[in-house]
């Protein structure tokens, strides 16, 4: 019986696409531990370990300058952004009414000088006058009481005339330092009321090419933190640039909100550039630790649980994944007195996992500083799982309607 070259054909694609399923399998079943999980080559190099918070910059030292007498505004002299230097005149107020109270003080202080005059002869003639017994001791006290009061009320007078003219002095308002004009709350006209406490009238930033980040860092971070540390920051006007300070002071005054308590971190900047102005937020990371040439772990390595201890709690070597419960927390303990944290990856022994406890250090959140002698450079870690199996643990299961 002849076959039909169709059945042929048919036939032999049959048979090729079960020999390379055949070769695939084979193939699969040879590589397939290995092409399995991905590792990563461990390496040496720098870690630092950095603490984040946001904060605002301001100027060191910002003055606001106010008024300590009543009156309408006549006239200023500067504006927003203005440089100003010590001693300059900002702002004049109406001088009238303080004019009017001056000249008052001098025709009190002209009166008072009379009085003395007048004082001064009644005292001189009364006493010659006792000495001659043509008055008595009582007149004589008189008259030298009355010079003593006429002294004090001159006094009195010209003390009133020195505060007049103060007043009137500070009707024109001066620049207490040198600096640059940050705002102004006042406009010509406009009445300026100092009865219960000084208002407003300008703020001055004495030097913008030296300000402050003043930020707040949570209780958990703040102990890491030192006076001198090194510390960057970004601003949203420029994002692409990095700005460098350093932390000037930690105050211990504590701010709570919402029972999270921080406390207020200053970090001293250097804008010799003026790029930087007041208010802006500033992105701040200090650094509070710093290792060099130490051996490098992957984060991703000290994450990676495989999918055999997911499923049963048991390592692929055969051993239990928690270990014995009281030696697994004398160990623990043992660590937490000498400073050292644990941690847990998996290298490849014969296509399998393996897991490794190790001593880490500090961890700038992509790698972490491995302490102790466990691992060494050149050695690989397994960082992900490739299979679909190891994948499917990973996947959030479908929602059943």
């Amino acid at each position: 019986m002849k076959i039909p070259s169709r059945q042929k054909l048919i036939f032999s694609l049959l048979a090729i696409c079960f020999l390379g399923g055949i070769a695939w399998w084979y193939i699969q079943s040879k590589s397939g531990n290995e092409k399995r999980f991905a590792t990563v080559t461990l390496e040496r190099g720098e870690i630092a370990q950095t603490v984040s918070a946001n904060g605002t910059l301001n100027p060191v030292k910002l003055v606001n300058v106010g008024s300590q007498v009543s009156g309408i505004v006549k006239k200023i002299h500067v504006d927003f952004n203005d440089k100003v230097r010590q001693g300059q005149i900002l702002l004049e107020l109406d001088p009238s009414l303080m004019q009017a109270q001056v000249n008052q003080s001098a025709a009190n202080v002209a009166n008072a000088e009379a009085q003395l005059e007048l004082a001064t002869a009644n005292e001189a003639r009364t006493r010659g006058l006792f000495a001659q017994e043509y008055v008595t001791r009582q007149e004589l006290d008189q008259s030298v009481q009355g010079l003593k009061s006429a002294r004090a009320q001159l006094a009195l007078a010209k003390a009133q005339a020195d505060r007049d003219r103060t007043n009137l002095s500070n009707t024109i308002i001066r620049s207490p330092v040198s600096g640059v004009v940050v705002s102004r709350m006042v406009d010509t006209g406009q009445t300026v009321a100092a009865s219960l406490q000084a208002p407003t009238l300008f703020t001055i930033a004495q030097d913008l090419r030296k300000m402050q980040i003043d930020t707040s860092y949570a209780e958990a971070d703040v102990g890491a933190i030192k006076v001198g540390q090194p510390a960057t920051f970004r601003v949203d006007a420029f994002p692409n640039q990095i700005f460098k300070g350093a932390v000037h002071q930690v105050r211990i005054n504590p701010t709570t909100q919402q029972n999270v308590v921080t406390y207020d971190v200053v970090v001293s900047v250097d804008n010799a550039e003026l790029k930087l102005m007041p208010g802006m937020t500033a992105y701040v990371n200090i650094t509070v630790a710093k290792r060099d040439d130490v051996l490098k772990i992957p984060n991703a390595a000290l994450r990676f649980r495989p999918a055999e201890i997911t499923k049963t709690g048991k390592n692929s070597n055969g051993g239990a994944a928690k270990g014995d419960a009281a030696g697994k927390k004398k160990d623990i303990n043992q660590h937490k007195a000498e400073g050292a944290s644990r941690g847990t990856v998996y290298l490849l022994e014969n296509g399998l996992p393996k897991s490794l406890q190790i001593t880490t250090g500090i961890t700038d959140n992509r790698f972490t500083e491995a302490t102790g002698d466990e691992l060494k450079p050149g050695m690989e870690v397994i960082t992900d799982d490739l299979s679909s199996s190891g994948k499917a643990q990973s996947r959030p299961g479908m929602r059943l309607f």
